[in-house]
């Protein structure tokens, strides 16, 4: 017999409740566009284009009346699949009135019979993907794309929403943010702005391929680890010093310089902030805050500040992502209580463990694996989600006690680069310690 949702109390933190909360549905893995930052042109990614059947579907269909959101994408364009308005259309027939429901697009199908169709089905948030306003980049960005598609799009869907004033449907963008396009990012909600956008969420970029990995806008280290490096700095300079003349090797003991009494006072110093950080359990990569331009990070901050202000004076919602790794890291996607079902009905926790991929994390690269917790076609989804394997996951990454790999000295470490992930050197299960997620890295429509 199947599980059915209880009438537990809501106020119980969703990672432990005995039904979902939020579901994120591949209904399709087909995409009209070979996008060179996509997951499915990641090496050693196994993505094999389908669609979701209307069976596994269906079997997802219990736990709808207790969801608060209903995202229908995954890898693909969700508008490619032939009985997307009808899954929209089933779902919130018996959905609560206050939930959500939403998918992401890359726009190029989106006709006015297709925008007729959203705003009338129910639909909540349909996020559009637009890198920039200039058509060199966003052409090159969105291969297969142009950026007139893009705005036919929005006008479709203006002149739908304009015909059904009482529509659900908000419109949004996602931008992801590189070095190439940051400073477009102004000009880019500007002009999502005029043309009906009532959000916009910026991610930073997920890099697959080697060649992309000085595109990335954000620093590797994490905000406590800058906010003690910059003290330590500070004090090295009072003393007459130059924090370049900080050579890491002299803590491996693999260089011994003739101590100087002023050498010898940088290197307490150092002691002395790598006690407070250990005391807080702050991991210091020294060479690699070594090297941070300070100037690139402090132009961020200031580009982000403008871009509120900005977004606030037009009318937007704007979320933006880390500028740098946060220390105060926590998965969205589990304390959110979601589930991610494939488009074969294979059970999944999160974004970064929904497929396989080869992808660059700080300057070192990894193989993802699927962490996959049962299949719809054979159990129920309320059986598998209260399933002592992926209840247990959700209270371990709950927890989120886990080593900051990205921040590390020694990282890629053997068992962070073994295929088959076991442990970390905490000796968790939960592959959790590098997440750009967790860290406010990157974002998507949830």
């Amino acid at each position: 017999m199947s599980s059915q949702p209880s009438l537990q109390p809501a106020a119980l933190p969703a990672p432990l409740r005995d039904y979902p909360s939020k579901l994120f549905v591949e209904t399709t893995t087909f995409c009209n566009l070979r996008c060179p930052m996509c997951v499915k042109q990641a090496a050693d990614s196994n993505i094999i284009d389908a669609d979701m059947t209307d069976a596994t579907f269906s079997a997802l269909e219990p736990v709808f009346p207790r969801l608060e959101a209903l995202l229908l994408n995954g890898i693909g364009e969700a508008l490619m699949h032939p009985h997307l308005l009808g899954f929209i259309h089933r779902a919130r027939r018996v959905m609560p009135e206050q939930s959500w429901i939403g998918f992401q697009s890359n726009g190029l199908l989106l006709d006015e019979r297709w925008a007729r169709d959203l705003v009338a089905s129910g639909l909540d948030r349909l996020c559009l993907s637009v890198d920039g306003v200039k058509p060199d980049t966003f052409s090159k960005v969105r291969e297969g794309e142009d950026l007139s598609d893009m705005e036919q799009a929005f006008a479709y869907l203006a002149a739908a929403r304009k015909r059904q004033p009482d529509t659900r449907l908000k419109v949004g963008v996602e931008f992801v943010l590189m070095q190439e396009n940051k400073q477009q990012l102004l000009d880019t909600l500007r002009w999502v702005a005029a043309r009906g956008a009532d959000f916009m969420l910026v991610t930073q970029a997920l890099v697959y391929d080697g060649a992309y990995v000085d595109e990335v806008a954000y620093d590797n280290s994490t905000d406590a680890a800058v906010e003690i490096f910059t003290r330590w700095r500070d004090k090295v300079n009072s003393l007459g010093l130059d924090v370049k003349d900080y050579d890491p090797r002299w803590e491996l003991g693999r260089f011994v310089p003739t101590i100087d009494p002023k050498i010898a006072r940088m290197m307490e110093v150092v002691d002395e902030l790598r006690a407070e950080a250990r005391s807080k359990d702050v991991f210091l990569d020294m060479p690699r805050l070594m090297k941070r331009s300070a100037d690139h990070a402090g132009q961020m901050q200031a580009l982000f500040a403008e871009a509120e202000e900005l977004a606030k004076s037009l009318g937007v919602e704007l979320k933006l992502p880390a500028a740098v790794p946060r220390y105060e890291r926590k998965c969205d996607f589990v304390e959110d209580g979601g589930a991610f079902i494939s488009w074969d009905g294979s059970v999944h926790p999160c974004y970064f463990l929904w497929h396989q991929f080869r992808c660059f994390i700080s300057d070192w690269d990894r193989l993802v694996k699927p962490k996959v917790f049962g299949n719809v076609s054979d159990r129920p989804l309320l059986d598998i989600w209260n399933d002592q394997a992926f209840r247990g996951f959700r209270e371990n990454v709950h927890e989120f006690d886990y080593p900051y790999c990205c921040n590390c000295a020694v990282a890629p470490c053997d068992l962070l680069q073994e295929d088959d992930f076991e442990q970390d050197c905490y000796t968790q299960e939960e592959p959790c310690g590098a997440c750009q997620w967790a860290m406010g890295l990157l974002q998507c429509l949830q």
